[in-house]
């Protein structure tokens, strides 16, 4: 029973990770179609607008054309991931956890794709309000499921909790 239960979470998982990479994919399909070219669009003046742009580089665009190292290093993070996917427990105080780790997955094999596909990731989301980098979806996913992570793992679960992140 305990494998059977372990194969639909992981299914879960799969379709949680599929529908955040559509999202991600579909998002910057339609930037590509409809702001590539253009000034952009303005959603809210002066604060929040859509712009394309094709960033060469990781977050705050740091590595500027070292593609290879990048995809080395969102490779890498995506087997870490998966480790620890694989091994969180099926308790029912982990299925945060479990979609946590699909939208960092999906995030990270977004940005992945567009690397393979472009030679570069593609950025729509513009606050510029506080002149903040460019971002997309993908950076959303990776981002706020960090933080949540963070959160979680800091103030909520116990140390022995987290046991299952252990190599014992």
């Amino acid at each position: 029973m305990h494998n059977r239960e372990k194969a639909k979470q992981i299914v879960l998982d799969m379709v949680i990770m599929l529908a955040l990479l559509f999202v991600d994919q579909f998002t910057k399909y339609l930037s590509i179609t409809h702001l590539k070219g253009t000034k952009g669009i303005v959603l809210i003046k002066g604060v929040l607008e859509l712009q394309y742009v094709e960033n060469r580089g990781i977050a705050f665009s740091m590595f500027q054309g070292r593609k290879i190292l990048i995809l080395l290093m969102g490779f890498l993070v995506l087997a870490v991931v998966l480790f620890c996917l694989f091994r969180i427990p099926q308790d029912k105080k982990f299925r945060i956890v479990h979609v946590l780790f699909a939208a960092l997955i999906a995030g990270a094999a977004g940005n992945i794709i567009d690397r393979i596909r472009f030679d570069f990731v593609v950025d729509y989301i513009s606050f510029v309000l506080i002149h903040f980098p460019v971002f997309n979806a993908a950076d959303c996913f990776i981002v706020v499921s960090t933080c949540i992570l963070l959160v979680l793992f800091l103030f909520i679960y116990k140390e022995e909790d987290l046991k299952f992140l252990s190599f014992h």
